[in-house]
């Protein structure tokens, strides 16, 4: 169960006691009887046991009903102020400040991580990645201006800060300042409180030990035995880690009879019942029923009393322990010599021991309290800590032991502690010296995993316990620690330790050699896949460790050269090796080779070689003194069958044994595994092609590839084309393959600048999956910072995406297409793109190899392979076979081998040509007929060669055998002179054509400028053609006149609707319809949502019911607009009647799809649009403008409008839209019939074109630029057509209002309430400035008439233009009038904007105009008189536009935020998870039962129940520790966004798993508040979860 920590009271953390200082003079005087009687009795601990054994019965488990504050008070009072009276002899406080005085704090920091608590890693500074920093110290360290790495700690360990071992530079921050601490120790310990500290802590430590171990529950010591023994009892609960959360409570509802707020407060270890023991017996034989194998014990109520007690003593003693000044030098001192002092006869482990011993048979919270003791004691000191790890290595194995059957995680298990005290270098080499360290971890795995060895001695993992063998290898990570320094001086006991525990690691290593070894399936599939996880998984935790042993071996030459011969020596003696075999002689051209026979396909052959690669790791450290008196053919005969394995696997050859298999050969080649595996293999045949004879090494290469008989002409088979791709590749990687240390003379940096290299020229990368693709080293680097700027160019990213690094164009050179660390797939990519990119510079697709490094003097002779007899044939007869043009003889994979072998040596031809050679030419007089091979053979070769060019086949490899020709001819130049000069003569011509192409570009354009020129002189010199020409625009101005005073959307003189008849196309039927009144309805796509964009007043959402009981209306809706209703819609058209079926259809589908409904409400009316997948809700059917025409006469202007009606289809759909906007709006069951149904429909218009003109005002700011108007047109038309019948029509009386007066009636409605929103305006100000108060802020306070009418002119101008831009909006969507130019650009809107509403320039004309009619009223308004007098707060104009809360840039800080976060509702250790709404910026405690609340008789987390308040369902959180945004929409809906933190490769960082630094992307942060503002968050839900497409559903009502 994952919250199993007890529930702990807050206890005192710091120096400052709660209570009173004369409250504690008080109680010391009446404490003083009793601290005389403990100071001079003989034996104290009798005293103390007789005082605790009255005083804890009664403050803990005997009162039925007990507050947590009253147990602390009595606790604090009566048991910790003895103690510390007793401790310091006096007045704890007056003690305290005697030992203060001149004395310094600890250098080490020490504050013990919390799981997910932040720590930082400076990648600069640290010894090692195991060493860590808090987020405070790391704030005031140097370290923060370095390369560092954040990331969630799994809980148990504790800052290094101050440990001069653990950092390079820098080992303290400002707050622990290197102090005397260490080196004054013994000599500030006053002797009398030293003394009383060591007889207390050696009764309270041996008093806690005993009750943390205590197995006797119903009896107690005869010392603490009370005098009467009560009949109360407690069934105590022990939660685990198997059983889940919600089947614990279920099971404590059945088995005590609670309810489930109660049930859910048992977490940890807790007392379910208190009674009789018959009740309590009863009580835990039903939840052992109901939940076994669940921990139910019955204690005594004394018995629970006093375990109770040793609980708060362990907080009790870690403040004790770290008061400041002096007392922490006595406290530590005393409690470690307690602590580790073992009893006179010494049968018996020390009492710290002891705790370990038995920590796997605590609970959560008693190990934990251990832990911290041992933190903040042992740890804290160097001297103490020595003892420890001596302490801890003594009973290793036992502890380990302890683990594997434990169901705790390790971070709450003591075995975690090893990370503290095996990665100090000095006490690591300690350890291996006088404990041999090394020894003792490996024979702990080899002691648990000796189950798991087979007749052989050789490890088979079948049918293993997968969660028993991952704990087991948690062990090697404390081997990595051991080694993870190596040491600058050896000494002889260290020499000696060190080969002893190595000599057992080869113990380990030879179970490994050999193991699972396959046999290919011949007939019929394998049954059942072999076991192959647990032998890569261990060969995995083995990868840093064998490359850690070799590191060490290689800082001493003695350590090196023994410990070669003794890998050597053992590999001798695996019996799995074939060496016994009688040798057979196998004839090629003269050459024989004596070996033993052996077919990989038809014999048992293992991937599992570990010693022969670390003997190969070995000889290349060592090759500089020799080797040669071993058998490199017996060296070489494992890495080659592994080899031919993978090929055969490549080929095809075992697919009857399952995928097992495949994944096995596809981990030996990744990048998980290949540096101790693959590479490794390839390092052994190279050695051994270095010692043998070359002849004879390829004769063992094919024999082991079984093509030794294909190349003697036998018959060909499909397979042996695949294998013959695969040994020529094989020989490629072998004389090519130098980028590694010691076979050439390159660096780490060099090869991994190589890697880099290659990865880039399969595409652009970003840096986490260049990151992926490159080995990491014992520290988790992998070195590519360091070569990255070299090699590649890096493109930032945009709003999305990530940042991706190119290749250099100059760094191409190094391309190699046959690198041996490509996939298959990888090949294929890279060789297309820079076959697409040679083409696209000009060049032929021949991609020659790049020229290698030259080899170390050990390993030159590896080019004698080609100038051998065999490797000369096996080139000939591939291209023989290609030249008889015989389809299932050869390949073209084969030929490109050929080719790329032929090309390099045939560069050159003498040794002056040192420089371009490319396979180790510079030792060989090489030319195309190779030396010893004689001229016939290399004419042959040509003519082949000659044969092949004319092969339809081969053209895409025309360009490489084109260039072999040419060298043949004598076209390729045999200097480097020439070749200079050939390359300079092409880039001459190249040149020359990029002269010429230019100079054809400039003539073309003068010839259009003449063109251009001729053109005008034709119309200038035919003017009067021209003039006579029919135009209507010949009255320019005035028609520029007309068209000004046309472009008015109200009044009498409103402009003409568009004359063109809109005809749409159906994204359903794809048929087209013109839009019209008595036409079947078009429909908009459209979502209707809640929205709190807009609010004023955020947190506070007013209700909306059906029944009238709301606390507002939805026709006025209110200046805060605390909540609105917003329709949307992505803008695709459908007909109304192919809607409706695609509908149905959907409804149908989804009911029998299993995860659809996590994307869709059907119950809500939900879909998604057919073409978009845009989620929506309803529809809104399209209507076409309300045209207009005017009749102009001399006399009069006539007025005439027409009116249409709407077929039933629109009404139709008018009424699925308005009730939609209903339900959705009010939160309320459908009902057409309402009298609400027309006012929400006008609410939504209202909403959403003030929503609009938001967003266009804040991301475009201007008011119709790109901005869609048949979106907004269905709104407003929904209003209008539901509204007109509410207010004109009667029962009996159709009245229709004339078109004249309806023109008037718009807009004196517009003056009045534009004159109402200028009263607004002038209401809300006051005498303030205007710049000091924020624009939609609350304001109190009565008008001040001593402002000037200039500043008053101004404010009313601000606060009435987004009026004004919403209603010229809602006017060009209703009349379709085209808006003046000036609107469409970012300044002088106002005089436009009034120009276009048919308003006075001079908007206070109005109140002139309106005086009779409004004066009377408005004056006499309570309301009015209310605001005058500054009684009612108003909403400051123009309004606050919302957006998301300002985020730091820096992500630390974010971090050091929910570092400090404690959660209201709880006081537990358990990890939080910190969670910041982007709306409001509230923390809040997410996915956690202590902040469960209930909405609407439901149990919710807090972001749900925050979201509900804050954003009527909606929200938008960060998860702090997570980095990842959560954006939610129901209860039942959400899904997760990358956060807008970037780290310096442009790329997030979720759960912070690669720990860069992060900082904020504006653009990022941008895009997310427009996709909160164009109300999209429902949309991306429900985008994401169709991709995602998951099986099971999120409880998001619990984040």
């Amino acid at each position: 169960m994952g919250p199993n920590t007890p529930r702990r009271i807050s206890t005192v953390t710091s120096e400052n006691v709660l209570i009173s200082s004369v409250t504690l003079a008080c109680r010391f005087m009446l404490f003083s009887v009793i601290l005389q009687e403990w100071l001079e009795a003989a034996d104290s601990r009798a005293e103390l046991f007789r005082y605790l054994k009255e005083q804890v019965p009664q403050i803990f488990c005997l009162k039925k009903e007990s507050s947590p504050q009253e147990e602390e008070e009595l606790m604090q009072s009566r048991l910790f102020l003895p103690l510390e009276c007793f401790l310091f002899g006096e007045d704890p406080q007056e003690g305290l400040e005697k030992l203060k005085q001149g004395s310094t704090s600890s250098q080490l920091c020490g504050r013990v991580f919390k799981e997910g608590e932040t720590v930082y890693s400076c990648r600069d500074c640290a010894i090692d990645p195991t060493c860590v920093l808090c987020m405070d110290c790391f704030q005031d360290s140097v370290h923060k201006g370095h390369r560092y790495k954040m990331h969630a700690s799994s809980g148990g360990g504790f800052c290094d800060c101050g440990d001069i071992e653990a950092w390079k530079i820098g080992p303290c921050c400002s707050k622990h300042d290197p102090g005397s601490y260490s080196c004054t120790l013994k000599n500030m310990s006053p002797p009398e409180i030293y003394g009383r500290a060591e007889r207390l802590f050696r009764i309270l430590l041996h008093y806690v030990t005993d009750f943390l171990v205590w197995e006797e529950n119903l009896e107690l010591s005869a010392e603490l035995q009370p005098r009467t023994k009560d009949n109360a009892y407690y069934c105590v609960l022990y939660n685990d880690e198997h059983h889940s959360y919600d089947h614990v409570i279920y099971t404590l509802q059945r088995s005590v009879n609670c309810d489930q707020a109660e049930a859910q407060t048992h977490t940890g270890r807790r007392a379910v019942k208190r009674g009789t023991l018959r009740s309590c017996q009863q009580a835990r034989d039903l939840i052992r029923v109901n939940t076994s194998p669940l921990r139910v014990e019955i204690l005594h109520a004394a018995v629970m009393a006093h375990q109770t007690f040793v609980l708060r003593l362990g907080p009790w003693f870690q403040k004790v322990i770290s008061y400041s000044g002096a007392a922490i030098l006595i406290t530590i001192l005393a409690f470690c010599q307690v602590a580790l002092e073992t009893n006179a006869d010494g049968d018996q482990p020390c009492l710290i021991s002891r705790l370990m011993l038995n920590d796997g048979r605590m609970y959560k919270g008693a190990r934990k309290i251990v832990h911290e003791l041992v933190f903040c004691s042992m740890l804290m000191e160097t001297e103490f800590k020595k003892l420890f790890a001596i302490e801890f290595t003594k009973y290793y194995k036992q502890l380990q032991k302890d683990f594997i059957i434990d169901d705790h995680e390790r971070s709450i298990s003591i075995t975690a502690l090893s990370v503290q005290i095996f990665t100090v270098p000095t006490l690591a080499r300690q350890l291996i010296e006088e404990g041999n360290v090394i020894k003792v971890i490996v024979g702990t795995v080899m002691e648990l995993l000796r189950e798991h060895l087979d007749n052989n001695n050789r490890f088979f993992f079948l049918g293993y316990n997968s969660d028993k063998f991952s704990r087991i290898q948690i062990i090697f990570h404390d081997l990595r620690y051991i080694l993870i320094s190596k040491p600058s001086v050896w000494t002889e006991e260290l020499r000696r330790e060190f080969l002893e525990g190595f000599k057992v690691f080869l113990g380990l290593l030879k179970c490994m050699q050999g193991m699972e070894e396959v046999k290919r399936q011949f007939g019929q599939h394998i049954a059942v896949e072999p076991e192959w996880e647990a032998g890569f998984s261990l060969q995995i935790q083995l990868r840093h460790i064998l490359a850690m042993f070799q590191d060490w071996c290689s800082s001493d030459d003695e350590i090196l050269l023994l410990a070669f011969e003794e890998c050597h020596k053992v590999l001798m003696q695996c019996n799995n090796q074939s060496f016994h075999r009688e040798a057979t002689n196998y004839y090629m051209l003269k050459h024989i080779l004596h070996v033993c026979p052996y077919k990989v396909s038809q014999e048992p052959v293992s991937i599992h070689l570990p010693i022969s690669r670390l003997l190969a790791g070995l000889y290349v450290l060592l090759c500089r003194t020799g080797a040669e008196r071993f058998d490199h053919t017996l060296l070489a005969e494992h890495p080659l069958r592994c080899v031919v394995l993978a090929a055969q696997v490549s080929a095809e050859m075992w697919r009857r044994n399952g995928l097992s298999l495949v994944s096995q050969v596809y981990y030996y080649q990744d990048v998980k595994c290949r540096d101790e595996m693959y590479d490794k293999d390839i390092l052994m045949l190279q050695i051994a092609a270095s010692k043998m004879d070359p002849n004879h090494f390829l004769m063992l290469v094919l024999l082991r590839f079984e093509l030794f008989d294909y190349f003697k002409g036998s018959m060909n088979k499909d397979q042996w084309n695949r294998l013959t791709e695969e040994m020529l590749y094989l020989l490629i990687v072998i004389i090519g393959e130098r980028y590694v240390p010691g076979i050439s003379h390159v660096t780490k940096e060099d090869v991994t600048m190589r890697e880099v290299i290659h990865l880039l020229c399969i595409e652009p990368m970003a840096h986490s999956s260049l990151v992926k693709g490159l080995p990491e080293n014992e520290s988790h680097e992998t070195g590519l910072e360091t070569v990255i700027t070299k090699v590649a160019t890096f493109k930032k990213p945009g709003v999305s995406g990530h940042g991706l690094y190119g290749v250099k164009k100059e760094r191409l050179v190094d391309f190699n297409p046959f690198f041996y660390h490509y996939s298959r797939s990888q090949h294929s990519k890279a060789e297309e793109s820079q076959k697409k990119r040679r083409t696209h510079e000009g060049h032929d697709k021949a991609l020659c190899p790049p020229v290698p490094p030259a080899f170390c003097p050990a390993f030159s002779s590896i080019v004698r392979l080609l100038s051998c007899d065999i490797i000369i044939h096996i080139l000939r007869h591939t291209l023989q076979r290609a030249a008889e043009d015989r389809a299932t003889h050869w390949t073209e994979a084969m030929i490109q081998r050929v080719f790329f072998s032929f090309m390099k040596p045939i560069y050159h031809n003498s040794q002056s040509y040192k420089l371009f050679c490319f396979c180790g030419f510079c030792d060989i007089n090489v030319c195309f007929v190779l030396p010893g091979i004689g001229s016939e053979h290399g004419k042959s070769v040509f003519l082949l060669l000659s044969k092949i060019k004319a092969v339809p086949s081969l053209e895409a490899q025309k360009d490489m055998v084109k260039w072999v020709l040419q060298v043949e001819q004598g076209i390729v130049l045999r200097s480097v002179t020439d070749l200079l000069l050939f390359q300079s003569v092409q880039d001459k011509e190249k040149a020359e054509r990029k002269r010429k192409a230019e100079a054809a570009k400039l003539h073309r354009q003068k010839i259009m400028a003449q063109m251009s020129t001729m053109q005008k002189n034709f119309i200038e010199s035919n003017k009067m053609l021209y003039d006579n020409m029919p135009e209507t625009g010949t009255q320019g101005g005035d028609c520029a006149m007309e068209h000004r005073e046309l472009c008015v959307a109200i009044g009498p003189h409103r402009g003409s609707s568009p004359a063109e008849r809109e005809v749409l196309t159906c994204i359903l039927c794809q048929e087209e319809q013109e839009v019209a009144a008595q036409a079947p309805a078009m429909v908009l796509t459209a979502c209707v949502q809640r929205s709190t964009v807009l609010t004023q007043c955020r947190g506070r959402i007013p209700t909306n019911r059906a029944d009238g009981t709301g606390t507002s209306y939805p026709l006025f809706m209110p200046p805060e607009l605390a909540v609105g209703t917003h329709t949307g819609s992505c803008g695709h058209v459908m007909h109304a009647t192919c809607w409706q079926k695609y509908f149905e259809a959907v409804q149908n589908m989804t009911r029998n799809r299993l995860h659809a409904e996590l994307i869709i409400d059907l119950e809500n009316g939900e879909y998604l649009c057919p073409l978009c997948k845009s989620l929506c809700n309803t529809v809104v059917p399209l209507i076409p403008f309300e045209r207009l025409m005017f009749n102009y006469n001399l006399n009069s202007l006539r007025l005439v409008v027409f009116r249409r009606k709407f077929s039933d289809s629109i009404v139709e759909m008018l009424v699925v839209c308005a009730t939609t906007v209903h339900r959705v709006g009010l939160q309320t069951a459908p009902n057409e019939q309402c009298p609400r149904v027309p006012l929400m429909a006008w609410n939504t218009c209202a909403f959403t074109i003030q929503a609009i003109g938001t967003l266009l005002l804040a991301f475009i700011y201007k008011l119709f630029f790109l901005l869609n108007g048949v979106r907004v047109v269905c709104f407003c038309q929904v209003g209008l057509v539901l509204s007109i019948p509410a207010l004109y029509q009667e029962e009996a009386v159709d009245l229709q209002p004339s078109a004249v007066s309806s023109a008037y009636n718009h807009l004196h409605i517009l003056h009045l309430v534009t004159m109402a929103q200028m009263l607004q305006v002038l209401l809300s100000s006051t005498g303030t400035n205007h710049n000091t108060i924020h624009p939609g802020s609350l304001t109190e306070g009565p008008l001040i008439p001593d402002v000037s009418g200039i500043s008053v002119a101004e404010r009313v101008k601000r606060g009435i233009e987004p009026f004004l831009r919403c209603a010229a909006l809602f006017f060009n969507c209703l009349t379709g009038v085209q808006p003046p130019e000036e609107l469409f650009s970012t300044a002088g809107q106002m005089e436009a904007l009034c120009s276009y509403l048919a308003l006075p320039s001079n908007v206070f004309q109005l109140f002139q105009e309106h005086r009779e009619a409004v004066t009377p009223l408005w004056c006499g308004s309570p309301a009015v008189t209310k605001a005058l007098k500054g009684k009612n707060p108003t909403v400051r104009y123009p309004r606050r536009r919302n957006r998301l809360i300002d985020l730091p840039e820096d992500y630390s800080a974010l971090l050091n935020q929910a570092s400090h976060f404690q959660c209201p509702n709880s006081t537990d250790d358990d990890r939080k998870h910190p969670t910041l709404c982007l709306f409001c910026g509230a923390m809040l405690c997410s996915q956690s039962s202590c902040c469960l609340s209930q909405l609407d008789g439901e149990d919710v987390g807090a972001c749900t129940a925050h979201a509900a308040t804050c954003g009527a369902g909606v929200g938008m959180f960060l998860r702090i520790r997570e980095c990842e945004i959560v954006l939610m929409a129901s209860r039942t809906r959400g899904s997760t966004y990358p956060a807008p933190y970037l780290d310096d490769y442009g790329e997030t960082d979720p759960h912070l798993g690669r720990g860069n630094p992060l900082h904020i992307c504006p653009e990022r942060y941008r895009k997310l508040n427009q996709l909160w503002q164009q109300h999209c968050i429902l949309e991306e839900i429900a985008r994401s979860l169709e991709v995602v497409n998951v099986m099971f559903a999120f409880e998001w009502q619990m984040l």
